[in-house]
């Protein structure tokens, strides 16, 4: 199995990270500052790092530079820091991908994979795909279909049934659903989230997607 290093200094997101990693078939190690990531990093192998920029003892420039002296590793720059300068500066320092917060979990796994292909790595969830009834989704490649016939969906859309058919059976909050695809920094209305239920529901033409009501929805596995 694929091993990567996460370092992050905010718990919450460390483990938001770690959950969806390991859920992905990935093996994660966390470290949550710059120089125990440099010692993580030093003692072990690894096939990709996500580095936060803003760490303690040793910022994420810091623990690139380090880790460029001696490998070629993919490195993923997590950070709030959007400015131009910051992202040539992380170039610079040979990064493989620089992903600003907030961050779609669904969207950074797809770069990891992305990332792993370029270096000639297998990925996790390689030709995967998620069946349910009629619904078929293709994760690899973000395709969607009912029967023979294909979905367009958009991003958003696809991310929210992704989540739907790993968790059968579950029901999810709209605070569940806006972290796991929107983002956990997201601060925007709840209620998006009806909405691209409701477009779902409309283009899928089928009721899969169950509302509970006061708490939340889900796609029973059993019918």
């Amino acid at each position: 199995m694929m091993r990567i290093l996460v370092v992050e200094d905010d718990l919450d997101i460390q483990e938001l990270l770690k959950n969806y990693l390991e859920e992905a078939g990935y093996v994660t190690e966390l470290a949550s500052d710059g120089v125990e990531a440099v010692s993580y990093f030093t003692k072990g192998e690894y096939d990709l790092v996500l580095l936060d920029v803003m760490l303690p003892k040793i910022d994420g420039f810091g623990v690139l530079e380090i880790i460029r002296r001696e490998s070629q590793v993919p490195v993923i720059m997590l950070t709030a820091l959007d400015d131009e300068n910051y992202q040539i500066k992380g170039y610079d320092l040979e990064v493989d991908e620089y992903v600003t917060k907030p961050f779609s979990m669904q969207v950074l796994l797809r770069k990891i994979a992305a990332v792993l292909r370029r270096q000639g790595g297998r990925t996790a969830a390689s030709g995967e795909q998620l069946d349910y009834r009629e619904l078929r989704l293709d994760l690899e490649g973000y395709h969607a279909w009912m029967g023979e016939r294909e979905l367009d969906l958009t991003q958003r859309e696809f991310e929210l049934l992704r989540e739907f058919l790993t968790n059968l059976g579950r029901v999810l909050t709209r605070s569940q659903l806006l972290d796991a695809v929107w983002g956990m920094d997201y601060f925007g209305e709840e209620r998006i989230v009806d909405t691209h239920i409701k477009n779902l529901r409309k283009k899928m033409q089928a009721d899969y997607i169950e509302t509970i009501r006061g708490v939340g929805y889900r796609i029973d596995k059993v019918h």
